[in-house]
């Protein structure tokens, strides 16, 4: 059935097994829409995310003149405009809830010759985006958001760009991402140093479209990456794998439920995205990798996860930049594993769609569970999940963590606010019903 505003989960879930695939990996299909568009040539795209976040990108380059036909079941080919062949919009660009979109196209309109108006719906302009405009302005571009920091952001054209260094303030791959996507108009070499791994999609993609981008790493954590403007992309076909962050929902509901073998296949197992897995792992999850193959310059595997239980730890600082948005389901398997886990480091979650520190916090508590709140993190002390009604603030990860909470509860949970659910996982009630969870 189709996701309305109430999510609800009935009594606890028996064994859950099965098959299935989760839609495309929706970092990637921002970034291939993306790369489509400016590319020289026609681009193929399969295994598109058809959710509300990609759809909003894919509208706002249509607005700006780019042809594409689709997408029907994930496949979408987009005829590029090549990197100076957009045309000013007429309307105001709306990137709906996605803050991928707008960080990433500041960084791509930041350099073009023409005005345009980013805007988002009432959770995005609440997000703080001073950490794009910034950087961005010290390469010559004139953008700014307003008063507040948050959106709407307002960008007047230019004709050129500057290359600078930057140092990221947090390890974030939004902010790399519109810094390097800039670049690439600059004058010169860009670099951006990260201090701690993000995920490199944007460096892997760029390769794929024929645009060299290089990366040093400095040590174990920091890594510096550099690339030379006044280059061009050329169109490819792209194959996107499925999406570790929904794989996440499934890899949690396997690990809590008693009796569950779930494997999730042809999911992308980029190293700086496997944060989950090592996190699970270290809580004594059973996952193993099956048949680990290259697509499209991205490690894809299939995923089983067997039920074992699962024990609470203390989760590495280091981990965090590598799960940031699996945190709200790692909640859960931490409200269901046997003792304390401590979450630390992880900051940056009160500045996604929600305040996924303090959503999580009252949601747990709402349905029985132990929890201290700490300014980066919090104590989940593990138990039984009782029921109750949860907010989940019009955040999409919020609503599905709490419905897998569902599969082990002893008493009905109610999710408000989960219209969300289609930004970036639309078959998710679907796909749950079908391995034996029981959602409505």
């Amino acid at each position: 059935m189709s996701v309305n505003s109430t999510l609800s989960s009935k009594k606890a879930a028996n064994a859950l097994n099965g098959a299935l695939r989760v839609p495309g990996d929706k970092s990637m299909s921002h970034r291939a829409v993306m790369f489509s568009s400016l590319a020289e040539g026609t681009s193929h795209i399969t295994g598109l995310l058809e959710g509300e976040d990609v759809m909003a990108t894919l509208a706002a380059f249509r607005a700006m003149g780019v042809q594409a036909e689709g997408p029907n079941n994930g496949d979408l080919v987009i005829h590029g405009v090549g990197m100076r062949g957009l045309n000013a919009p007429k309307v105001d660009l709306d990137m709906g809830n996605s803050g991928t979109a707008m960080r990433l196209m500041t960084g791509i309109l930041a350099a073009q010759s023409f005005a345009s108006k980013l805007v988002g719906d009432a959770s995005l302009s609440k997000r703080p985006m001073r950490r794009v405009t910034v950087p961005l302005t010290s390469m010559g571009a004139r953008c700014a958001t307003d008063d507040n920091g948050c959106p709407p952001i307002h960008i007047r054209g230019v004709e050129r760009l500057q290359p600078i260094s930057y140092k990221l303030p947090m390890a974030s791959a939004q902010i790399k991402s519109a810094v390097l996507l800039a670049g690439l108009y600059a004058d010169g070499e860009t670099s951006v140093t990260e201090p701690a791994p993000t995920r490199d999609h944007t460096e892997r993609m760029l390769k794929a479209y024929g645009y060299e981008c290089d990366s040093e790493k400095v040590n174990d954590q920091v890594t510096t990456i550099r690339l030379s403007g006044g280059g061009k992309l050329t169109a490819t076909d792209i194959d996107i794998p499925a999406d570790i962050s929904s794989a996440a929902f499934f890899m949690v509901a396997a690990s809590i439920v008693p009796g569950s073998l779930i494997v999730l296949e042809h999911v992308c197992i980029n190293p700086t995205r496997t944060g989950v897995i090592d996190i699970l792992k270290a809580m004594g999850a059973d996952i193993k990798l099956l048949n680990p193959r290259a697509i499209g310059g991205e490690p894809v595997a299939d995923i089983q996860v067997k039920y074992v239980g699962l024990k609470g730890c203390e989760i590495d600082p280091n981990l965090v930049p590598l799960a940031i948005d699996e945190f709200p389901v790692l909640c859960v398997a931490a409200a269901c594993a046997d003792g304390q886990t401590v979450i630390s480091g992880a900051e940056e979650l009160r500045h996604k769609e929600s305040d996924r520190i303090s959503s999580m916090v009252e949601g747990l508590r709402n349905i029985g569970v132990e929890v201290e709140e700490r300014r980066d993190g919090m104590l989940v002390q593990g138990g039984a999940i009782r029921g109750g009604t949860v907010e989940s603030y019009h955040d999409h990860r919020i609503a599905m963590s709490f419905a897998i909470a569902g599969g082990v509860c002893t008493d009905k949970i109610v999710i408000n606010g989960a219209e969300t659910v289609a930004t970036s996982f639309p078959n998710f009630v679907k796909l749950a019903t079908a391995v034996g969870l029981r959602i409505e």
